[in-house]
């Protein structure tokens, strides 16, 4: 008998494990597929929000993916430590507000997404950050840190382009938390 008492050599797609693959994207396809989402937004949908509504399902499966390859099996617990792995995979620096002790604000010098992106003067101030804040948002509510995350423009003096500022505002009950622990 051909066979008896072999393992079969031939796995299914589901039981393979998860090759390491490429981790790179290359930038155009990246900005091509961007672009049809935002035509896509422009054209075809009443609210412009749905951008950061499809940034958010973006983040909840980032927040999945990272946690299953670190395999550290370990749950941030602070606003702080959520906020740097946030921080550490989205922007240039991260601010405690000062007007409010719930608000905390990302800074990026220039998005991904706000790169090759020309806004007609007859969108105002569309900002594409939009999709980046509700990544973050994902990131964040996935995480079980709910919070109202908008993206804004800032300008900055000598600049022709505005600094894109993503302000992260956590719910009360997450402030309430995380009180006791600092």
């Amino acid at each position: 008998m051909i066979g008896v008492g072999r393992a079969k050599h031939n796995l299914n797609v589901v039981d393979s494990p998860l090759g390491k693959g490429k981790s790179e994207v290359s930038l155009s396809a990246f900005a091509f597929l961007f672009s049809e989402l935002v035509q896509y937004n422009q054209g075809k949908v009443e609210n412009i929000a749905e951008l950061e509504e499809a940034g958010f399902g973006v983040g909840i499966q980032i927040l999945e993916l990272l946690c299953h390859r670190e395999k550290a099996n370990r749950r941030e617990t602070r606003v702080l430590g959520i906020l740097s792995f946030v921080h550490s995979t989205v922007a240039d620096s991260l601010e405690k507000g000062t007007e409010h002790e719930d608000e905390y604000m990302i800074s990026e010098k220039e998005l991904l997404v706000n790169k090759f992106v020309s806004v007609p003067a007859s969108m105002g101030g569309f900002n594409c950050g939009t999709f980046v804040a509700g990544i973050v948002k994902g990131v964040l509510d996935g995480a079980g840190f709910p919070a109202s995350v908008t993206a804004h423009f800032v300008a900055v003096e000598g600049q022709t382009r505005s600094r894109t500022t993503i302000l992260v505002k956590f719910a009360e009950e997450v402030v309430q938390r995380d009180a006791p622990l600092a």
